[in-house]
């Protein structure tokens, strides 16, 4: 009787152990075949799960996360053209988390990569080093996870992912000697090298301010007080206009467009008709093309 006593305390006690030092991330990745022909489907499974075992099984920070706190999210990769074993593909990420006192999760990141190509063979092993990078493969995944970690805790406390985003910037850094596409200044703007620039440059605090605004004494603060919650973020996101008039093609502007605008809307959506209409004049001078996602607040 004491024997399995004291192996149930002791399993109990690895329990909480383990969940203490969870892993941070609970990623779903696909990898997309359609687009290209191949005698070895499996190559594309096999990747697939290799790279859900990469993200998964790997601590990323000193951070402790219970289970339940993991961060969904979502990698989609599509294989464009293939040859050998080189990749051309784009990525799409996304990431949420749950709003305080509610079942609903906002989403975080809602990023499409374009730029995406690596070279990989069946059951090779995935490595990612800190400090020297061999793969673009692995730099991708492990750039976005970083970001996503960033924009995490940035909505938890102000400016709390700064860590985060030092190791996404020396991803960069370190990538960008490799001559991989995705990586380079002015290759592109919506490109990763763009993504930690926005992040980190003189009109980031901006952004990070007004993203804690929001997420934090915004959502989280709804189900409290709808109507207070609602007035931080309508207050919120005039720095977006801010953001744009410093730096007009700024990939932040897209970021937060991809992520929140109907998001954005559903919330004016309950405010009164003068602070809707407040809230279409500025997201229209924000996003012209975005009409149709903005219809709402004009009823």
């Amino acid at each position: 009787m004491r024997l399995n006593i004291k192996i149930g305390c002791l399993f109990f006690l690895l329990c909480l152990s383990w969940s203490g030092m969870a892993q941070e991330i609970n990623a779903r990745i696909t990898v997309n075949s359609e687009k290209v022909e191949s005698t070895n489907t499996q190559l594309f499974t096999t990747l697939q799960n290799a790279l859900t075992e990469f993200v998964n099984s790997r601590k990323w920070s000193d951070a402790t996360f219970a289970v339940n706190e993991r961060i969904d999210c979502t990698m989609t990769i599509i294989v464009n053209e293939m040859a050998d074993h080189t990749f051309k593909s784009e990525i799409q990420v996304q990431a949420r988390r749950p709003v305080y006192n509610s079942g609903y999760m906002t989403t975080l990141l809602n990023f499409r990569d374009r730029q995406f190509e690596f070279d990989y063979t069946e059951y090779e092993s995935l490595e990612y080093n800190e400090t020297s990078l061999s793969s673009n493969l692995t730099a991708t995944i492990a750039f976005y996870i970083y970001t996503i970690l960033a924009l995490d805790f940035d909505s938890f406390s102000p400016k709390g992912g700064g860590a985060f985003l030092q190791q996404a910037q020396q991803i960069v850094n370190l990538a960008q000697s490799q001559g991989w596409v995705g990586w380079r200044a002015f290759e592109s703007n919506q490109n990763r090298h763009a993504v930690i620039t926005a992040l980190t440059d003189n009109t980031s605090d901006l952004f990070r301010d007004m993203w804690y605004t929001y997420h934090r004494r915004g959502l989280d603060e709804m189900a409290a007080n709808a109507d207070r919650g609602r007035t931080t973020i309508v207050e919120a996101l005039p720095a977006l206009q801010q953001i744009k008039s410093a730096r007009p093609t700024s990939v932040l502007l897209q970021l937060f467009s991809d992520a929140k605008l109907d998001e954005v809307v559903s919330v004016y959506s309950k405010a009164n008709t003068q602070e809707k209409q407040a809230g279409y004049t500025l997201l229209s001078n924000l996003y012209p093309t975005e009409n149709n996602r903005l219809e709402a607040l004009r009823r």
